[in-house]
């Protein structure tokens, strides 16, 4: 290096403030020694007064010595946590969500764990499966036509898992292990992503069939924090590893060799935090930058998958040999019965027979007693007098709750007709609970919700009642299923209802024994058919045809824009120069709430094609905002503009 040269180091500093999310030049000063890309540093911060954290993406040497430029002021940590891979994946994640990749970053990146760090120690071994556990993976892969030349391949799929227990585990669980074991084998790591903590532990005791437990990390957030760093640690070396994770599982800075999301429907998969990024559309671009091979399996399929299989992005992969679950279904017509009664004759006898040689699966839409009550008189349903939220009954005769604030209401009257007097207008896991016990005299019952966590129940007969994705493993599989609460759940003002129920039943269904009957109770119409012909991918198809013309998602992309008006009108304003369609913008709308100055809503329809030009306009848009704010010395609560783009539910 000549004397008129220096060392200097682009760093990416850890802020939320938009106007920062891009690299800013540093000197190295010599004492600092050897600093690599990919450390975390501390940097000063001029226009702030204060000293910011950040990572250093590049380390360069520049002949202008004289450009005037703030020093690193001390290397954090000798670890280079930000391998190249991991920032290229998180820039363009950010950018393609209109968002900011120091986001991104914040939920792959734990916080340093000094002991932790100093205890690692980057030679982890190179493992494989033995030829006894790689047999066992072929074999389970044998039974899908084509899988084994997408994972070899590089390959894109939409797998659809068979629905059936073996040696107590579920098929799609021996599927994803067999699929890694094989990756495992090649020499590659595997990303395996799971929407809960159930999911994730059945798929952990699927993997110890095929391969070594050394060669499996965790990466969840039940674990603490320095098991979750030295996870985190264990996956920046280059010995392959099998990571299994929650959503934020997607970003581990391995070098994959095959990215597995399942049941990617699940809304534990939407990320809450900022930038909103799926766990779906981050493996997408993870896949289409690095070449690894990718997976979305699951009972049903969603839209979003179908439309990319309809395109012949993803291969359409199931099994050569499809043993389904017998679904029988049970219309509106027939619950034409006394008001205490739930179950039609033919599923109140398949049940009762059922019971008599092993466990019993009763799925309801909701937990506790009664989650909502109305007027006995007038039917208006009960509100809170503090906060306007539902009031229930966590037991007979308990004294009403609000399931908002969680005030008591002894004293509620009717505002409609002034009764004071209350009826149960739906019941939850409890009431189901405690009905179904006087109707099977002597049967166990089992309640299974989020107060009553249970994971596995044996072969002794019982009822298991249980809500939507709380559902219990049964020793053997349940002996039958009745799905109660269909019509109920289908009321959902939601775009995506029928998919939700087509997944929840499905997932219901899969744990049934060979044989053993579904009964869906009070559904008919396109969902009932699809679950009774097991035809999911039939449903998601008809449903991308029926949302084509109004330009719903998935078959459009939406951005969310919401601000004050002003902020909003130019935002808009901006996206005016992009030609897009005349109907492209609904709204703005006004914001129930009490910002002052109010906040209007509006949200932005637009092509897959148009994607990049309107993240880069709408990213302007925040940032410009932002600026402004800043010299105008508006320190709101809240930012006067905010961008979201391909949100799951929008209210159109």
């Amino acid at each position: 290096m000549s004397p008129e040269s220096r060392r200097i180091a682009r760093v990416l500093l850890d802020s939320p403030l938009p106007q920062l999310d891009r690299l800013f030049d540093y000197a190295l000063p010599a004492e600092l020694g050897p600093v690599e890309p990919g450390v975390r540093v501390k940097v000063p911060l001029r226009t702030a007064g204060r000293v910011v954290d950040g990572y250093v993406v590049e380390v360069d040497v520049e002949s202008d010595a004289e450009r005037p430029l703030s020093e690193v002021e001390t290397v954090v940590s000798a670890v280079p946590v930000l391998p190249d891979r991991l920032y290229r994946l998180a820039r363009r994640v950010a950018d393609r969500a209109a968002g900011s990749a120091s986001d991104v970053l914040r939920l792959v990146i734990p916080k340093r764990q000094v002991r932790a760090e100093k205890a690692w120690r980057a030679d982890a071994p190179v493992v494989a499966p033995d030829a006894e556990q790689s047999a066992e993976a072929e074999r389970v892969l044998a039974a899908y036509d084509g899988l084994d030349v997408v994972l070899d391949e590089g390959g894109r799929a939409a797998v659809e898992a068979i629905p059936q227990l073996d040696d107590g585990a579920q098929g799609w669980a021996r599927l994803l292990a067999a699929a890694a074991a094989r990756t495992l084998a090649a020499g590659r790591s595997t990303i395996l992503v799971m929407p809960d903590h159930r999911d994730l532990d059945r798929l952990l005791t699927a993997l110890e069939a095929v391969v070594p437990p050394e060669a499996v990390v965790r990466h969840d957030s039940r674990q603490a924090n320095p098991d979750r760093y030295r996870a985190f640690l264990r996956t920046l070396e280059d010995a392959p590893c099998i990571v299994v994770g929650n959503r934020s599982a997607v970003y581990a800075p391995v070098t994959a060799g095959l990215v597995v999301v399942w049941d990617d429907g699940d809304p534990l998969l939407g990320e809450p935090l900022a930038p909103y990024v799926h766990a779906r559309d981050a493996a997408l671009l993870r896949q289409e930058s690095e070449g690894s091979a990718l997976l979305f399996a699951g009972h049903t399929r969603t839209t979003e998958v179908e439309r990319l299989v309809a395109r012949g992005w993803l291969r359409d992969v199931r099994a050569g040999r499809r043993v389904l679950p017998r679904v029988l279904l049970s219309t509106p017509q027939e619950l034409e019965r006394p008001a205490a009664q739930r179950l039609p004759s033919s599923a109140f006898l398949a049940a009762r027979a059922a019971a008599a040689e092993g466990p019993v699966l009763v799925q309801v839409s909701r937990p506790g007693f009664s989650p909502s009550l109305v007027c006995a008189d007038c039917r208006t349903p009960a509100r809170c007098a503090h906060c306007g939220g539902p009031l229930g009954a966590r037991h007979r005769g308990a004294v009403p709750v609000c399931g908002w604030c969680g005030r008591g209401a002894s004293a509620w009257t009717c505002p409609a007709c002034s009764s004071p007097r209350l009826r149960l207008a739906s019941s939850g896991s409890e009431r189901t609970a405690e009905e179904l016990g006087r109707a099977f005299p002597g049967v166990r019952v089992i309640v299974a919700d989020g107060s009553h966590p249970v994971e596995r129940v044996d072969a002794r007969p019982a009822l298991v009642v249980a809500t939507r994705g709380a559902e219990p493993l049964a020793e053997g599989g349940y002996r039958a299923v009745v799905l109660l609460d269909g019509p109920r759940m289908l009321q959902s003002p939601d775009l995506r209802i029928g998919e939700a129920c087509l997944r929840w039943w499905s997932n219901a269904a899969a744990l049934a024994a060979p044989g053993a009957p579904v009964h869906l109770v009070g559904v008919d119409g396109a969902v009932a058919k699809a679950l009774a012909t097991w035809n999911q991918a039939g449903y998601a198809r008809s449903e991308l045809e029926n949302r084509a013309p109004l330009h719903m998602p998935p078959t459009a992309r939406v951005a969310l824009v919401e601000g004050t008006s002003a902020a909003v009108a130019r935002a808009l304003a901006a996206l005016g120069e992009l030609s897009l369609p005349s109907d492209a913008v609904l709204g703005p709308v006004p914001v129930e709430g009490d910002d002052d100055p109010p906040r209007v809503r509006a949200l932005v329809r637009f092509d897959y094609g148009a994607g990049v030009r309107v993240a880069t306009v709408l990213r302007a848009a925040v940032v410009a905002e932002a600026v402004n704010g800043r010299r105008g010395r508006a320190r709101a609560a809240r930012s006067a503009l905010t961008v979201r783009l391909d949100i799951l539910d929008p209210e159109l």
